[in-house]
């Protein structure tokens, strides 16, 4: 009652706040998720099955730990395709799987870095977040040609990065790694418009909830990718 009696962009205003507040409780909550799993991937009895640990104290990724990094791809896809057939409940069950898998994937993490180290390094990616996204949201322009510019640089890094594997330059590497800061910081501001512009107030409740979980789902990856690229530069020698 009390919204019906509002103008409409305040009335609008209002609703994108709403829609904006799923977004980030769903991402919020599924970095918690990830942030529990990585911590249990790397205790008794967990360790065993995605580590094994050699007598010289050497630790490389079990069967199960390389399923746990794979298998988050084709998550992403089902919950892509819930969210398209309005399916709430499976794009909320596979968003949980999603992120519960990739704290397994990124357990590894809290066996090469302290505590004060991977703190560190989430407070100033969340820092570097909120700006980004702040940015995005505020900003009106169409930023379409800059997406796009984004993912052909993402896709470029990929490539050369599985190339560099074989090769091993570390310079190359560092290279990357200053381009890859350079495209999330792009895809944190363009995914951040494109769900404001995706936004329609006149949608059900369903459509709102299937928007929300997918543009979670944009933003956490943003985020994780911000996270381990602040985590290489905070920490490199």
């Amino acid at each position: 009652m009390t919204q019906s009696l509002l103008n409409p962009a305040r009335r609008r205003d209002m609703s994108l706040q709403n829609y904006f507040t799923k977004i980030y409780a769903y991402m919020g909550g599924g970095l918690i998720m990830s942030a529990l799993m990585a911590w249990l991937a790397v205790r008794e009895p967990m360790i065993q099955w995605f580590y094994k640990i050699t007598g010289e104290g050497q630790i490389t990724y079990s069967i199960w730990g390389w399923i746990a990094i794979f298998s988050p791809l084709l998550v992403i896809f089902l919950i892509g395709h819930a969210a398209n057939k309005l399916n709430v409940a499976m794009a909320q069950f596979w968003f949980w799987v999603f992120s519960a898998l990739m704290g397994v994937s990124l357990s590894s993490i809290l066996l090469m870095f302290n505590v004060q180290a991977v703190s560190q390094a989430f407070l100033a990616s969340a820092a570097m977040f909120l700006g980004l996204s702040l940015v995005g949201f505020k900003t009106e322009r169409d930023l379409t040609s800059i997406g796009r510019f984004a993912v052909m640089g993402l896709i470029g890094v990929i490539i050369v990065s599985v190339i560099n594997i074989f090769v091993g330059s570390g310079k190359v590497n560092f290279v990357l790694n200053i381009l890859s800061v350079v495209i999330f910081v792009a895809l944190t501001i363009y995914d951040t418009n494109k769900l404001k512009a995706a936004y329609q107030e006149d949608d059900s409740a369903e459509i709102v909830q299937a928007k929300a979980i997918h543009g979670a789902l944009s933003l956490y990856l943003d985020f994780i990718n911000l996270f381990r690229l602040m985590l290489y530069f905070m920490n490199r020698r």
